[in-house]
């Protein structure tokens, strides 16, 4: 028969001769000795082992009670071998009656275990990472109940603890355990914001570890847990109905929050830690730990988001138990932000002068962080998969996104070279700095205008700076993304006046709210859809939703006060789209007139060209607009039929391609036949290879991300552009998937700066 499970009286008895036995002080390893003993003994077990991972990932046995003392120290287990392995492996408990018919048996003679059939083993876990197992045996063939199981698994989560803090292993004992990450580790990923920094780790949201493990009231434990789960509950409510400022997570996001803050299994496991004796804290991390074990390892993609989710609640159940559920977190100076993801929202939460760098699990180079991210010369690489597991806060980190690489703990060899390269790119920056005010014309007279892009406030601060004659670009929706509820007419008119006054002179485009797809708003009902970036979104959601779109229409002629006015709709993949559109715009023009308010001294109508389709109706559509500009963003991505945003597919294409280079050179011929102004205002216009082919193609309006605008007027200065045509021109017809190694080629063949 079974022997019973600990009650919580008997849990804690244990516990507390636990940490007797360890202040008695001694040797390092007769307090281990002593250790196991005691759980042998509480647990009615014949053997209770330790085995701790080494920093190369072998499994150490380092004590027992029950097999050959020998074996301490001489028995190692390589990753995934044993059943020690097989734990490790799964990141679960793992009960069996008869543990030598498992197939993952490794039998040690030096252990002499030979007697002993049942076997219970559990993790070690510490911030989601096994650091050992804590292993009980007995020699007749019996099954492990389930109190059992989780009696273990608490007084597993008190040893990794006591480990952690050098409470069961001090001094040389300590060394060679891989608590955390030690090691020099060069991560690859993807690059979303150029720049190079180096700095100190800083977890997004990071978990608030318990400084008290155990409760002796475990009623009123239980009603703070209630306490702080209900309060969590009624922000997640508050962001669903768009009263509270944290808009990060799309609609279906914060519904999967609500719906797993509901959830009877993670109430249930959170409330069964508590009355096992656990403070509500610690609750939270044995439930994270489980979580993080169990799902991290997972291929399939909806367990993976369902974890990211977990990780979340959990991260905003411990701050809502501080109490500290509504504050934003300071930065230490020179911080590099790790992030699984993050919204625009996030990113500007932080204070930007002292954050130089930016990391993130996930993410695409054209999501919204790293829009941000270029736009506040923060340097991002992402697509850094389980990096949280691999850094702690306060570990030195260097973001490389240059190259796409994030250097954790790096070596000083390594941090010299990262230096040298900073001070390359500042005699760049300084060069590209002289070159401000220098008009961009080729080498053989032909005048290229470059504009950014721009969607922030603090964009506005860099357009002097950069030399760029105007914002090619200004996306209206971040203004809608970070805010509250949706932007009144008296905030939007007030954000575009700024705008245009911080222009001056100089030529602002407004592009129409670019909402739908991956840009959902918690305060604007949207159903779900499969194929979202396909779906009910920019000017398809305008012209739905007219009021809304009549608004801001209304705000930037308001805005204009006289002056020029462009307004460009996004998304437009038809005439009728395009007519509809414009048609509203004539309406508040006409609105305005009656009211006696004065109109644009000068009003031009766009669309941008992202769909394919506009390419083949481009003679129905340039007599309708007074300019056009070419996603290339979209385009490109509608074009080969792979959503940007999915790393799987994005990178299966080049936008230096034949297909891509002829699609624009066709919308390039058919604006000049028709003497319609054009404008390239995506990722490829700010970068210099790829913004040397739009010359070639004909392009002489490129706009780009602020940062852009230097090292795009250095290629141009350097450029013949009859002769980049010519060169272009031939490899348009390559059978080739991509050209651009032929183009680069070209560029140095013609000494251009690239």
């Amino acid at each position: 028969m079974a022997a019973p499970g600990l009650a919580i009286r008997g849990q804690r008895s244990l516990l507390r001769q636990i940490r007797e036995a360890l202040a008695g002080g001694g040797p390092a390893q007769a307090r281990l000795d002593m250790v196991v003993r005691i759980i042998a003994r509480s647990m009615v077990a014949e053997v209770c082992s330790i085995y701790l991972r080494r920093a190369a990932g072998d499994l150490e046995l380092f004590a027992t009670e029950g097999l050959d003392p020998g074996a301490v120290h001489v028995t190692r287990l390589k990753p995934g071998e044993g059943l020690v392995g097989e734990i490790v492996r799964l990141g679960r408990p793992l009960s069996l009656s008869d543990a030598p018919s498992h197939p993952a048996f490794s039998y040690r003679p030096e252990t002499q275990e030979d007697p002993f059939h049942s076997f219970l083993g559990v993790p070690l876990l510490r911030g989601g990472r096994t650091i050992g197992v804590l292993v009980v045996q007995n020699r007749t063939e019996r099954v492990y109940e389930d109190d059992e199981v989780e009696d273990l698994q608490i007084v597993a989560m008190v040893l990794a603890e006591m480990v952690a803090a050098g409470e069961l292993l001090g001094g040389e004992a300590l060394k060679g355990v891989e608590i955390a990450p030690q090691k020099p580790e060069r991560v690859k990923g993807a690059k979303f914001a150029e720049g190079l920094a180096i700095g100190v780790a800083v977890l997004h949201e990071p978990p608030m570890g318990p400084s008290q493990l155990l409760t002796d009231d475990v009623v009123a434990e239980e009603a703070r847990l209630e306490a702080s789960i209900a309060s969590l509950r009624l922000q997640i409510d508050e962001m669903l109905d768009g009263r509270h400022g944290l808009v990060e997570s799309s609609f279906e996001v914060l519904e999967s929050y609500r719906m797993l803050a509901h959830s009877s299994g993670w109430n249930r496991s959170l409330a069964e830690a508590v009355r096992d004796g656990l403070t509500a804290e610690a609750a939270v991390e044995r439930v994270r730990s489980e979580h993080r074990a169990r799902l991290g390892q997972a291929r399939d993609q909806y367990l993976r988001e369902r974890l990211h989710d977990l990780e979340d609640l959990n991260d905003r159940l411990l701050r809502h138990l501080s109490g500290d559920g509504q504050t934003a977190r300071e930065l230490p100076v020179g911080a590099i932000l790790i992030a699984r993801n993050l919204g625009p929202a996030d990113l500007l939460e932080y204070d930007r002068s002292k954050l130089k760098g930016l990391l993130l699990e996930e993410g695409s180079a054209t999501s919204h962080a790293s829009i941000v991210a270029r736009a506040l010369d923060i340097p991002c690489v992402g697509r850094l998969p389980n990096l949280r597991d691999k850094v702690s806060e306060g570990d030195r980190v260097i973001v490389d996104g240059e190259t796409g690489e994030a250097f954790l703990r790096p070596r000083a060899d390594v941090v010299k070279a990262l230096q040298s390269r900073m001070d390359v790119r500042a005699q760049r920056r300084a060069e590209f700095e002289k070159l401000r005010d220098t008009p961009a014309f080729t080498r053989d007279g032909a005048k290229i205008t470059l504009l950014m892009n721009a969607g922030l406030a603090v964009d506005l601060d860099t357009l002097a700076e950069t030399g760029a004659e105007g914002i090619g670009l200004f996306r209206t929706e971040f203004q809608f993304m970070v805010a509250e509820e949706l932007p009144r007419f008296s905030a939007q008119t007030q954000l575009y006046a700024r705008v245009l006054d911080a222009a001056g002179d100089r030529t602002v485009t407004f592009r129409t709210l670019d909402l739908g797809g991956d840009k959902v708003l918690p305060y604007l009902e949207a159903d779900r859809e499969e194929n979202p970036a396909l779906g009910w979104r920019a000017v398809r959601m305008g012209l739905d939703r007219p009021a809304l779109l009549r608004l801001q229409l209304r705000a930037l002629i308001a805005a204009s006060r006289g002056r020029p006015l462009r307004i460009m709709f996004p998304l437009v993949a038809s005439v009728d789209e395009f007519r509809s559109a414009r048609a509203l715009v004539d309406q508040e023009v006409a609105w305005a007139a009656r009211r006696g308010r004065p109109p644009p001294s000068r009003l031009d109508v766009g669309a941008m060209i992202e769909a394919p389709s506009l390419v083949w109706h481009l003679d129905a559509l340039l007599p309708m607009t007074d300019f056009v500009s070419v996603g290339t963003n979209d385009l490109t991505q509608y074009l080969f039929a792979a959503d940007r945003g999915n790393p799987r597919v994005s990178d299966r294409y080049d936008t230096l391609s034949p297909p891509l280079l002829r699609a624009l050179q066709a919308i390039q011929q058919g604006c000049a036949d028709t003497g319609t102004q054009v404008s390239v205002c995506g990722e490829m216009a700010g970068r210099p290879l790829e913004a040397f082919a739009l010359v070639a193609l004909g392009f002489d309006r490129l706009s780009m991300p602020p940062q852009g605008v230097g090292p795009v007027k250095q290629m141009v200065l350097s450029c013949d552009r009859e002769a980049a045509r010519r060169g272009v021109a031939a490899l348009l017809r390559s059978n080739a998937g991509s050209v651009r190694n032929e183009i680069e080629t070209l560029a140095r063949k013609l000494y251009v700066a690239i």
